[in-house]
């Protein structure tokens, strides 16, 4: 159902919840007790309808820095799992998202509540038919997408933007149940969100490393990654000693810590590590963490709208750069590049929906990209989404 109210609750499946962010312990017993789904066509802001949505069903989201805990016992409110599209984000802040979905049967907001049970229903029924994924159809050839990162140099160039990051898209056709092969993202080494999200007609999963915005002890805690080499020794000397690679990521921490100051406590904005180099798959990226105390009274909305969409997904000057991806990207970016995971008494935990997949009626979507600088190699830039693609579609093309 399209619009600011719940979905028949009763017409959904309702398996194990595999939320990114969900309890381990509470996993296996909790149920659906109502969702808001929210389309940016709707009208209204997606932030406050998600903060609101939640303080109405038992989750006072409206002051984070209120002490909370959780409890495992009881039949009460777990939490609830939270998706928010690039595309909400930047209507949030204002800002045009650029081309349409090519994913339209996803909401561009969900929001799903959950309480513990002590009868967990059964698992839905698995499809029959046998999973086949079809071969990927790109929505940008190489060449395109070369141009494009050429067309971002430029506007460098002129002092229109320090940096761009381009997404693209690849779509394929599928038979079978999707909900398994998009559990099985999680299993990706370094997975941090791994888990999925369904509805009427869509589904997600998510394998990302990436923490758009958590509240760990008391703090605001983002860690954004930037900077991608082959997982092997050289790889990672050569991300080490990247001069444009290191450039690139202190751009997006700047950009972060701006983000997070605007609804921080003065002066409580720190950079706690700088450019770790971690493994995802087969690929070694560059991480760093920021966090700050949250200002008094902060409430989720606010912090939605400081910190998406993500600056390492789009880039710095953060307005700047989105109108430069509104216009250089062929198709928007759907499930991808935008924020998912879990909402609970005193946690919250966000991540960044890259290395993501999405169905869409009998279709499946993924996207990958990388940030642009004036030091950036199209051909090298090609080769990096493609690179962070390929585990993703090994993974769903697994039988």
């Amino acid at each position: 159902m399209s619009g600011p109210h719940p979905d028949d609750v009763e017409a959904l499946p309702q398996g194990e919840v595999d939320a990114p962010g969900a309890p381990p312990g509470c996993r296996g017993r909790l149920v659906e007790t109502a969702r808001l789904h929210w389309r940016t066509t709707d009208g209204g802001d997606a932030a406050d309808l998600a903060q609101r949505f939640l303080t109405a069903h038992g989750l006072p989201v409206g002051d984070l820095t209120r002490p909370a805990r959780h409890t495992h016992t009881g039949e009460g409110v777990c939490g609830a799992a939270l998706y928010l599209s690039a595309a909400a984000a930047t209507h949030t802040i204002g800002v045009s998202p650029g081309a349409p979905s090519p994913a339209p049967a996803l909401p561009d907001l969900a929001v799903v509540v959950y309480r513990h049970t002590d009868r967990p229903p059964p698992p839905p029924p698995a499809s029959p038919r046998r999973w086949r994924v079809g071969p990927w159809r790109e929505s940008w050839t190489p060449a395109a997408h070369a141009a494009a990162v050429d067309a971002v140099r430029a506007a460098i160039a002129r002092g229109d933007v320090y940096q761009v990051n381009l997404v693209g898209h690849a779509a394929a056709d599928y038979t079978g149940d999707a909900l398994p092969a998009l559990a099985r993202l999680a299993a990706l080494p370094g997975a941090r969100y791994g888990g999925t999200l369904t509805g009427p007609g869509w589904a997600l999963g998510c394998a990302s490393p990436e923490t758009l915005i958590a509240v760990e002890g008391g703090r605001l805690v983002t860690r954004p990654i930037k900077g991608t080499r082959p997982a092997t020794p050289a790889g990672r000397c050569d991300l080490l000693g990247s001069a444009k690679e290191r450039a690139e990521h202190i751009m997006i921490v700047d950009l972060e810590r701006n983000d997070l100051a605007r609804v921080a406590r003065t002066g409580s904005v720190r950079v706690d590590e700088l450019f770790a180099v971690r493994r995802w798959c087969d690929l070694w990226q560059a991480e760093s963490t920021v966090s700050a105390v949250p200002a008094d009274g902060l409430g989720l909305a606010d912090l939605l709208r400081a910190v998406c969409p993500g600056g390492s997904v789009t880039g710095a000057p953060k307005h700047a750069a989105l109108a430069q991806i509104a216009a250089l990207e062929p198709v928007g970016r759907g499930a991808g590049m935008g924020a998912l995971g879990w909402v609970a008494p005193g946690r919250l935990d966000l991540g960044l929906t890259i290395r993501t997949a999405a169905v869409d009626g009998r279709r499946l979507h993924l996207w990958a990209g990388g940030g642009i600088t004036w030091g950036s190699d199209p051909a090298a830039e090609v080769a990096e989404a493609a690179a962070k693609a390929a585990p993703v579609r090994a993974l769903l093309a697994a039988g």
